[in-house]
């Protein structure tokens, strides 16, 4: 309704109307990321609803969405004391501390099934909410944990914090914890404004997200568009859950963003495969994330597990180290991999990253290079998290000094110019020619890697040649190659090629795990492998199991249950099979036998350079086999450090700690293997 003849009963229907609306409307785009009508409409709505409260300013609520941004800034942050304390969590660099964190937690609930929910962890500022019968009454810093800083006006400010809670019956009191955080994307545009405005940019969206939740002025905070994830519950009244994840589905229900994609795992093994995940997904956020945490389920197990002084039990933060870098985009090229992936990879001006000269940065798929608009020419943010491969964080754009022309993705293979083709319903797009010389070089290359059948001597320009050759067709023909064929190669002289066939012959014994790795079928990476070579115990019994009975195995699932079995029922992935036996390439998975003795029982190692009898994988097993723990990094709580050849920062952090360091020639007297 319109004009002068709106009665004060018909204006107060009409506000209820408009702001359920908004309310709704704020859900579908900030929670759910599915928004039902168009910006303008939107405006429409909250435009209106401002009109008649202007001209009834009596039906003014304090939950109303037009009065998330106060008009007026604050004279000064009040400190408030939290009703539950806000502690810190226990961190660790090492998968190896994580297992004995659960560990401990076996030991103080003997006997009880632990489930764990694994999360991200949000690189930004704590704030706990506190609503009371469903309205937003505090908004607060996480200060010394125990006193805060009162955020509320600007708090109100963040899209993502509804005013309200969506539900008719609120509880009396909940505390919503989470995390404050600016997006990547939003960083570009905020110091494209600075630029505008002649103000020197913002060096990474936490420096900004915590100045911008401390303004006295919301007006400010409001134009920084700060978003937040809950992920904890602190003080409640009136409500009961029985387990975390359940806690973080009615978070969602009343109208927040729970920290996305936690999922429940039974086993610590499981855990950390999932970890390992997530973090190779890293370039797919447009969030600063840290670490990953993992949290018991059961809020009735965490309650009995309890805090130390510092921080609660029942939780551990699992942190990679992070390093950045700003440098310049020379080119963009696409390279194809050994499952057909076309994959964009920029071409960068060398920069030192963690130690490392880093010249090139996967940009992953198309859908990335469009979304986060990197184009040569371009200044990026360069980032190197845990072992995972350097990606671009974001690009410069207030540094962008012409118009640079946008990157086309190719429609044709680059390599034998078969027509691309997406991968349905998702992002990858592929050259589907089998036969595709980009493809089996690459094939060849991962299965002589270290990660497949681990054939020392054959690099990448051997592979090289031995496909353009033709002298390499398929795996098996990689056994059947003789000394003479090897010495017509560029480079490789008798002994050479002597010593590449017999590390080739060596290489059949590697066992199952490593083979059905090696052999690229897709979804399955070294944790699926291994899983399916303990389940199934030879290639044989792996064919003959049903795909109904793969996807049955403990984290395999349906859809690599779909892969591996069509693989191996496949013409082509019998051929494979069947060439490679024809070779003897062992086809079962060997049972490793615990040594006896354990003289590296209860002791940290932690292992630094190139060693000459154990890859990085066959140390840290080799570690644990004889009781130890490989760490990944140097403290106060490491035994000794192992050192190879060419050491890195490692050695030095020994040294600076007293640490003490053993070469590899006393490790394997240590081990009885000398």
């Amino acid at each position: 309704m319109t004009g002068t003849a709106l009665t004060r009963e018909q204006a107060e229907q009409e506000i209820r109307r408009l702001r359920e609306q908004i309310r709704h409307h704020d859900y579908k785009y900030y929670v759910e990321a599915q928004p039902e009508i168009s910006d303008l409409e939107y405006d429409r709505l909250v435009e209106r609803l401002r009109e008649l409260e202007a001209r009834f300013p009596e039906l003014v609520t304090p939950d109303s969405p037009t009065q998330r941004i106060g008009d007026q800034p604050v004279p000064e942050l009040r400190s408030v004391r939290h009703r539950l304390p806000m502690l810190s969590i226990d961190n660790t660099y090492s998968q190896q501390e994580v297992r004995s964190w659960a560990q401990r937690l076996g030991r103080l609930l003997p006997g009880e099934k632990i489930h764990y929910v694994v999360e991200y962890k949000i690189d930004g500022v704590a704030i706990a909410l506190t609503y009371e019968n469903g309205r937003l009454v505090l908004g607060a810093t996480r200060g010394n944990g125990t006193v805060g800083d009162d955020v509320t006006h600007n708090v109100r400010t963040i899209r993502d914090v509804p005013l309200r809670l969506r539900t008719n019956d609120p509880p009396p009191v909940v505390e919503l914890r989470g995390e404050v955080y600016m997006t990547n994307s939003d960083l570009v545009r905020l110091n494209e404004e600075q630029k505008k405005k002649g103000e020197p940019p913002f060096a990474n969206t936490r420096n900004v997200t915590a100045g911008s939740i401390r303004l006295l002025d919301p007006r400010l905070c409001a134009k920084r568009r700060l978003r937040m994830f809950v992920h904890s519950l602190g003080y409640y009244e009136g409500m009961e859950f029985a387990t975390h994840i359940e806690f973080l589905h009615q978070v969602r229900r009343w109208g927040l963003k729970p920290t996305p994609h936690a999922q429940v795992f039974s086993s610590i093994d499981a855990v950390l495969a999932h970890c390992d995940e997530l973090i190779e997904q890293l370039h797919e956020l447009d969030f600063e994330v840290d670490g990953l945490v993992v949290k018991v389920n059961s809020l009735d197990q965490q309650q009995r597990l309890g805090a130390t002084s510092k921080s609660p039990r029942w939780l551990i933060a699992y942190k990679f180290e992070k390093y950045e870098a700003t440098t310049r985009v020379r080119d963009i090229q696409v390279q194809v991999g050994k499952t057909g992936i076309v994959t964009p990879v920029a071409i960068l001006e060398p920069v030192e990253i963690a130690g490392t000269v880093v010249s090139r940065a996967s940009l992953f798929n198309k859908d990335e290079v469009e979304r986060k608009d990197v184009r040569v020419g371009d200044v990026v943010v360069v980032e190197k998290a845990g072992k995972i491969i350097p990606h671009v964080v974001r690009v410069e754009k207030h540094l962008r000094e012409k118009r640079l022309p946008k990157f086309h993705f190719p429609t044709r293979c680059p390599e034998c110019d078969t027509p691309l083709v997406q991968d349905e319903g998702g992002v990858y797009i592929r050259c589907p020619n089998p036969d595709c010389p980009a493809q089996l070089r690459e094939r060849i290359r991962f299965f002589a890697s270290r990660e497949g059948m681990d054939i020392e001597g054959l690099g990448e320009k051997l592979v090289d040649q031995l496909v353009s050759t033709g002298l390499v067709r398929t795996y098996g023909d990689l056994y059947r190659l003789q000394v003479e064929d090897l010495e017509k190669l560029e480079r490789m002289g008798e002994k050479s090629s002597q010593n590449l066939v017999r590390n080739i012959q060596a290489s059949k014994r590697r066992g199952l795990a490593r083979l059905l790795n090696a052999l690229s079928i897709r979804h399955v990476g070294r944790h699926v492998a291994q899983v399916l070579a303990q389940q199934f115990g030879s290639i044989d019994r792996l064919m003959q199991a049903s795909q109904e009975e793969l996807a049955a195995t403990l984290e395999i699932g349906p859809v690599i249950a779909q892969s591996v079995h069509e693989f191996l029922h496949s013409s082509r992935g019998q051929e494979i099979i069947e060439d490679l036996r024809s070779q003897g390439v062992l086809m079962e998975e060997p049972r490793a036998q615990q040594p006896r003795q354990q003289p590296l029982a209860g002791k940290t190692i932690v292992v630094t350079g190139t060693l000459e009898n154990f890859t990085r994988d066959e140390i840290k097993q080799v570690i644990q086999q004889y009781g130890g723990r490989a760490a990944s990094s140097v403290s106060s709580k490491t035994d000794f450090v192992l050192v190879g050849e060419k050491p890195g920062s490692k050695l030095q952090k020994a040294r600076q700690l007293g640490v003490p360091t053993v070469s590899e020639e006393e490790f394997l007297t240590m081990i009885g293997r000398s």
